[in-house]
């Protein structure tokens, strides 16, 4: 196929918009997927994916599909729309010339949409504007089609009519990718340049790389280098990716295909590396999208220590899945073994749990998310901190740098006023409030990330009865005054509960986990203190009362004698076992504090 007729697109749009159904219709018209294999959401293969609506990888996948006596091959990266999947999204359009921005017609433009749009603007990606779920009752075109053309200045009658569950406006797309989308530039004789954009692992095959192919051909076995690591291989399959992978003798430049050589170390692949010929190498990597900056830190433990191994090979394989997952061993005094986990989000974080059940059979136990911070000690040393256990002691401590985030969000105008409360409550400072219509505004908000880790995006979308979108990008560090709190358990602490907290929040947040831990916590034998405390300051308490057994059930009348002597020999073995007891904190405690004003 001429690099002429060939087009490389990606499908950007906020959350629920439709763009995994419009993806199906593309799919149908272009004869792509048989229509006995063609399901809702087609290109989403995981249940998860089907389970929550949501899309949480790129998929490739390449049409045939003749315009004007041509034939034309369209290479579509579906992407996700939630904000905690913005990295799989920076990928998929570095390896594009095009995208399809698809708003929807009942909700109009939103934060991610805005977002993504900003991020093809970027690698000057041309833009089809393209109005999606016509067919409700509720759609308002004409209002849309104003947002719209103010955020991209395009024309009103570039904006074409789709509806993903009827199939409206589907050849028109069709058209609008052959003849706006510009054909890629490479040269097929220079050295091969080609940029992994994503990998997934294959029990049987081992790693499969996904590649978008800048200059020059990959040929069946070749010998080629991956130039990050250093390593080379033979190509002993390349091909291009339909709903199955489709072999090929050749891949050029231009098109987008995989390669499998029999690599089984995770490490090896890295998204973002260059493939190149080990004999004739290209002289430069490409300077593709920016590393992965993990946002919420939280533990991953094994349920049962001897699973250590299998759960660092699980996190290995869902590495090569999953690029924008950071992992480094640690250990806990009261969980043992696990690993110190990066995750983009905490909807990121509930998804690499979930896969880690469901694929590899793995139960694991999480500890309480947290961002990490900086902390400045008296002596001058910077030391950064992913845990609340390696802050300093207050002693030696000069002070302590959060990172802050600048949020958008976009709702309607009736929700401002619950929507500024929850902010200025998060510690939130207004920057910006932009009118999008008589209707619909943007606020503009710097606040600091540890604040929306917990239930941010839950209470934003009550109070706004979901109305409002959130999306939101790093700004740097600011200092604050932070203290580490500590939940004790009959005076032994739990390091996996301990958290950073500003002061003005401590005692609130404090009293609450504890309640909260006294309704989770199974009643022992013996008495439970539950303690939050700053240092050796106890700034709240709940105490769990011992289940008791009524010894004195035997004792028919008599002397009262008979009876105090049972209990104050009851009494005795009660402060025994409460000196040689443990307490057995179950999974939910740990989650517990992220569902405290549920």
């Amino acid at each position: 196929m001429s690099q002429k007729n060939i087009r490389n697109f990606c499908i950007i749009a906020h959350i629920d918009h439709g763009k995994s159904t419009l993806a199906d219709r593309l799919l149908q018209v272009t004869k792509t997927v048989d229509e006995r294999k063609l399901v809702a959401q087609t290109l989403d293969d995981m249940d998860l994916e089907r389970e929550k609506g949501i899309t949480i990888k790129a998929h490739a996948i390449q049409m045939n599909y003749a315009y004007r006596g041509e034939k034309f091959v369209l290479n579509l990266i579906d992407t996700p729309g939630h904000v905690d999947f913005s990295y799989e999204v920076s990928r998929s359009i570095a390896a594009c010339e095009g995208a399809l921005l698809i708003v929807d017609s009942t909700q109009g433009i939103q934060a991610q949409t805005i977002s993504n749009l900003y991020l093809a603007l970027e690698h000057d990606l041309h833009i089809i504007p393209i109005l999606n779920k016509l067919d409700l009752p509720n759609a308002e075109p004409e209002v849309v089609k104003d947002q719209i053309v103010d955020l991209i200045g395009c024309e009103r009658e570039d904006i074409i009519h789709a509806s993903g569950k009827t199939g409206l406006g589907v050849d028109e797309i069709l058209a609008a990718i052959c003849d706006r989308i510009p054909a890629p530039k490479g040269d097929e004789n220079a050295p091969l340049q080609a940029m992994i954009f994503d990998s997934v692992f294959n029990s049987f095959r081992g790693i499969i790389a996904y590649y978008r192919i800048l200059n020059g051909t990959i040929k069946k076995g070749d010998k080629v280098k991956f130039m990050a690591t250093d390593t080379s291989y033979e190509a002993d399959e390349v091909g291009v990716m339909g709903l199955e992978l489709q072999a090929r003798s050749e891949v050029k430049a231009g098109d987008i295909g995989y390669i499998i050589s029999g690599i089984k170390t995770a490490s090896e692949v890295k998204v973002g590396d260059t493939i190149t010929h080990v004999n004739n190498p290209c002289s430069e990597s490409i300077k593709g999208f920016e590393e992965v900056k993990p946002m919420v830190f939280a533990g991953v433990y094994p349920v049962d220590t001897d699973d250590y191994e299998d759960l660092r090979a699980s996190m290995e394989k869902l590495q090569l899945n999953d690029a924008s997952l950071v992992f480094e061993p640690e250990s806990s005094a009261a969980l043992g073994f696990g690993f110190r986990c990066g995750f983009l989000g905490m909807l990121h974080m509930e998804i690499i749990q979930e896969r880690l059940e469901r694929e590899f059979n793995m139960t694991v136990i999480t500890t309480v998310p947290n961002v990490s911070y900086i902390a400045h000690t008296t002596k001058g040393e910077v030391i950064e901190i992913h845990n609340p256990s390696e802050l300093p002691d207050s002693n030696k401590l000069d002070f302590v740098e959060e990172p802050y985030i600048k949020a958008q969000i976009i709702t309607k105008t009736e929700y401002t006023g619950a929507v500024m409360k929850l902010c200025i409550e998060k510690r939130g400072m207004l920057q910006n409030q932009h009118y999008l219509t008589a209707d619909r505004v943007e606020l503009t908000f710097e606040m600091p990330l540890a604040e929306i880790v917990f239930d941010f995006y839950d209470r934003l979308k009550t109070i706004s009865r979901g109305y409002a979108s959130f999306d939101y990008h790093p700004i740097g560090l600011k200092q604050s005054d932070l203290v580490k709190m500590d939940i004790l358990l009959n005076g032994d602490q739990v390091d996996a509960l301990s958290a950073l907290i500003h002061r003005d929040h401590a005692f609130d947040l404090g009293k609450r986990i504890c309640i909260k831990l006294k309704e989770l916590i199974p009643r022992q034998q013996f008495e439970i203190a539950l303690q939050a405390g700053i240092g050796a300051k106890i700034i709240a308490r709940e105490t769990i009362s011992a289940l008791r057994k009524d010894v004195t059930a035997k004792c028919y009348g008599g002397d009262i004698s008979r009876k105090r002597k049972l209990l104050e020999k009851q009494k005795e073995g009660k402060k025994r076992m409460r000196q040689v007891g443990s307490v057995e904190v179950p999974q939910e405690a740990f989650l517990a504090v992220l569902k405290l004003n549920s």
